[in-house]
């Protein structure tokens, strides 16, 4: 769900003083530690849970605060968290290892594999290739069609293979990046159709199992139910902590469903230094070649850097490859990603050259507290100037939050408070249909019009008037923070021609792609 980029940063220079590596570790383990404590603090995080891997030694590996907020389970290094789009980088490795096997190759075209296949555009149908699917260039906008797969739904597969074609293009294939969850999803369903056997049981067998991630499993419901080492998601509101979700989002698949502990990730990262190689019974075993390395951490898609990210960051280049991110960042490169579900986000770095990685788990959606934590890591570890990150982002938050208040208290300015809905309230209760999501129904009780996402059991609000045929729903659940416009266009004769929705708030989270839908009523 969430993408959170690493933010632009202001610097205050230091000198380290000389010390061993097994010294300096220790001295930087204990900056980090109290930075974690700060970042917890200040952003309400209840638990974290971070690992760092330098030289192929695991240099810290340890939990921070509980499992769930007013419970007293400590988090630790076993504990399991929804990495969510984490998971994109191991999709990305069961393709290569096939592609090692020579069961598929990178330009692979899609429709050979899955011949239902179709985009919007029949020449971007017929040219899309297995490296299209995991680059984020399809054309389609950021987040596209999202809203099959989140808040939890009875959606299936079949039904996101359908409803790709109908989403709306932004830009040209293969011209601008746009962060694509469905086209994972994809990938996965080449992934059990190329070999027979589930997504699940491939990243089982060929990186759990030979990796040794024996807590890891590739979806919440095959965690153990005697496993009480589990992570709860957490959302702030209203200077409240509220504990949310509880299956880690299933439906994202193979884009986004693994739960693991930095113990596990610790390993994974490991094998991903050492260009595919791991020990087993001590010996080397490969999961992947290091041409498939090289193809997975190669610029595919170019990404926009700002002027801040040039000054602050020495940042000249910004691109997505194979399931994961890259950039340059003082003269290093960084091959990262994060992850984001409601309540519960992560981030992974590596610096390849230092040979150098980092996993941080948290419970709570805050990417201030993990970017805090991991520019500190990152700054102590490569000898870089240093500042006070808690507090930069701090500031950033406040700024920020200000901000959209301001902007949101000027647009209710823009109202136009004595206008009235052209229609009778019960004349707007209909089923609504859209193309890719499937149907919405909008009921009128007799005081109140009520929406209801039919394949999605969360997205349930009520609607009020905001001005003229425009409305806003109020999503019940409150820790959605997603309540959206419904604008209704009307026909010459006064009848619903179809309705629109968009995101009241700009710190709506990109997930909740309601833009994309066009709701026409049903005959």
């Amino acid at each position: 769900m969430k993408f959170i980029k690493l933010l632009s940063i202001a610097v205050v220079f230091v000198i380290w003083p000389f010390t061993s590596n097994a010294q300096s570790n220790v001295q930087h383990n204990h900056r980090i530690k109290d930075v974690i404590s700060q970042a917890m603090a200040v952003f309400q995080v209840p638990g974290v849970a971070v690992a760092i891997i330098k030289d192929d030694k695991v240099v810290m590996n340890q939990g921070f605060g509980v499992i769930e907020h007013g419970k007293p389970t400590k988090v630790n290094s076993d504990t399991l968290f929804g990495i969510a789009s984490n998971t994109k980088a191991m999709t990305s490795a069961l393709i290569a290892q096939l592609v090692d096997q020579g069961k598929l190759s990178w330009k692979t075209k899609v429709i050979d594999i899955i011949p239902e296949f179709q985009m919007p555009n029949a020449y971007v149908t017929r040219e899309f290739t297995l490296v299209d699917l995991l680059s984020h260039n399809s054309g389609l906008g950021l987040g596209a069609g999202d809203l099959m797969i989140w808040p939890e739904t009875t959606h299936t597969i079949d039904d996101i293979i359908k409803g790709i074609k109908y989403l709306p293009e932004v830009s040209s294939f293969r011209s601008e990046y746009a962060y694509d969850n469905l086209m994972y999803i994809i990938a996965g369903e080449i992934i059990a159709r190329v070999t027979g056997r589930s997504w699940e049981e491939n990243i089982q067998q060929n990186i759990f199992t030979p990796l040794s991630m024996t807590t890891t499993r590739s979806k919440f419901s095959l965690i153990e139910k005697t496993n009480a080492n589990v992570a709860r998601a957490h959302v702030p509101l209203n200077g409240e902590i509220n504990v949310v979700g509880g299956n880690f989002l299933e439906k994202f698949h193979s884009a986004a469903s693994v739960a693991s502990s930095v113990n596990d990730m610790s390993l994974w990262l490991k094998a991903q230094l050492n260009r595919g190689v791991y020990q087993i019974n001590g010996k080397e075993a490969r999961l992947f070649s290091p041409q498939q390395s090289r193809k997975m951490w190669q610029a595919h898609t170019l990404k926009t850097v700002s002027e801040s990210a040039m000054k602050n960051d020495k940042t000249h280049f910004s691109a997505y490859g194979l399931g994961w991110d890259l950039k340059d960042y003082h003269g290093v490169k960084l091959v990262q990603h994060t992850g984001g579900i409601l309540g519960m986000i992560s981030k992974v770095v590596m610096v390849p050259e230092e040979n150098l990685a980092l996993v941080i788990l948290t419970n709570q959606q805050s990417g201030y507290a993990f970017n805090a934590i991991a520019n500190t890591i990152l700054h102590r570890y490569l000898n870089i100037s240093d500042t006070d990150w808690v507090k930069h982002y701090q500031a950033i938050q406040e700024k920020r939050t200000a901000k959209e208040k301001a902007r949101l208290a000027q647009e209710s300015k823009k109202i136009a408070k004595d206008s009235k809905p052209s229609l009778p309230l019960a004349e707007y209760a209909q089923t609504y249909q859209d193309n890719w999501y499937g149907n919405i129904d909008i009921t009128f009780d007799g005081k109140q019009l009520h929406m209801q996402f039919s394949k999605t059991a969360q997205l349930t609000g009520t609607l009020t008037h905001y001005q003229h045929n425009t409305f806003i729903v109020h999503w019940q659940d409150r820790t959605l923070e997603a309540d959206a416009f419904v604008n209704f266009n009307l026909r010459e004769d006064g009848s619903i021609n179809f309705a629109t929705m968009k995101a009241v708030s700009k710190f709506t989270d990109f997930s909740f792609d309601f833009h994309d839908l066009k709701l026409t009523p049903l005959p």
